[in-house]
């Protein structure tokens, strides 16, 4: 992938965006998005929804998600340490001893998430969010108060890096690096005459609510929707492959299996990897995937949908990490779908 790319990805990964504030992140997405397609639009969700070719009879909308998980401040003590809750599943363990950043009305505030010195006791074995405690260095709750409030949203201080120039780690590539997939699936396909139309979506919300994905597809009515998203990887110590599958970092794009696929979706999907020479890996979603892909399906009339997924070791953490080729390969096949779609093609399980 060439080097201006990386750039972009990693400027996503730096940028904070929370799960309800996205509006940073968005707003660069849309100005990298916009001299490539015919128009772009927002919504009152906070969707970006870049446009390509609308006049078409067929619209497919592909849908990542930019937010990421964060801790949200519900208390202050005398002294001014800082408490927090889960603004979605973020791992309280993983927490401990991290720097991170508040962001405030007017200002972000760096501080960093205290630790039991093993002297006094060390960390206990189970415990949970309500024990973490932020220190932004204020000395007492009125010097701190001047600065944050309940509600301020917190992320991790965390630059992500280039492993051995294969993968990428840091946090929130769940699900930056999806967004960042639909916007390199729409440059694109900026050169190419295509028959169907296209909407690609950067969806707000995934990670508390997936209200995003619901305000996308219910305005935008497409005949079909692929969710651009993460699934675990489980190619790293410690993970049993006989209860949660074989997925290996490098080993391609992941398509989802189960009730809420779309099966010609699907085979869509395969058919152009086998063109590329692409190899697949399979994840099974028997009842839902807890994804986008699940609120798109339920607007409107009925949305028949796919999801395509990442390969991502150490899931909500902050040293999240993917494969650089896994991502091309998302990309290229995308494209290629998208390219040799005629526009005709129906997804009616029941029609040969």
């Amino acid at each position: 992938m060439e080097k201006e790319r990386i750039t972009f990805l990693q400027e996503l990964l730096h940028t904070p965006s929370p799960s309800s504030m996205e509006m940073e992140i968005q707003k660069k997405w849309m100005k990298y998005v916009e001299p490539f397609v015919d128009e772009i639009r927002t919504d009152q969700a906070g969707n970006v929804i870049a446009v390509k070719n609308e006049e078409a009879y067929f619209h497919l909308l592909l849908a990542g998600h930019c937010d990421e998980i964060a801790f949200v401040v519900n208390r202050i003590d005398e002294n001014g340490f800082v408490y927090v809750d889960k603004m979605g599943g973020i791992n309280p363990k993983a927490a401990i001893g991290m720097k991170v950043e508040i962001i405030g009305q007017e200002q972000h505030l760096p501080g960093v998430i205290g630790v039991n010195a093993q002297h006094h006791g060390g960390i206990k074995g189970d415990f949970d969010v309500d024990e973490l405690f932020i220190d932004c260095g204020a000395k007492d709750k009125a010097e701190i108060e001047a600065d944050i409030q309940i509600g301020d949203l917190v992320v991790y201080r965390r630059q992500s890096e280039i492993l051995k120039n294969r993968y990428i780690s840091g946090r929130g590539l769940d699900n930056r690096t999806g967004a960042f997939i639909v916007a390199e699936v729409m440059r694109r396909l900026s050169d190419k005459n295509i028959n169907i139309g296209v909407y690609g979506v950067s969806t707000v919300n995934e990670e508390t609510n997936m209200g995003g994905a619901y305000f996308a597809a219910a305005g935008l009515q497409p005949d079909a929707a692929v969710a651009i998203d993460v699934t675990f990887a489980t190619d790293y110590p410690s993970v049993d492959k006989r209860k949660h599958g074989d997925i290996r970092l490098d080993g391609g794009p992941v398509l989802a299996k189960g009730a809420p696929i779309n099966r010609k979706l699907n085979q869509l999907l395969e058919n152009n990897a086998k063109n590329l020479s692409i190899d697949v890996q399979y994840e099974l979603t028997p009842r839902h995937t807890g994804t986008d892909a699940d609120k798109m399906r339920l607007t409107g009339k009925g949305v028949p949908i796919s999801l395509v997924s990442l390969p991502l070791r150490y899931m909500h953490s902050p040293v999240e990490t993917a494969s650089i080729k896994d991502i091309e390969e998302e990309i290229s096949l995308l494209v290629e779908m998208i390219a040799n779609m005629t526009g005709k093609e129906s997804l009616n399980p029941l029609d040969d």
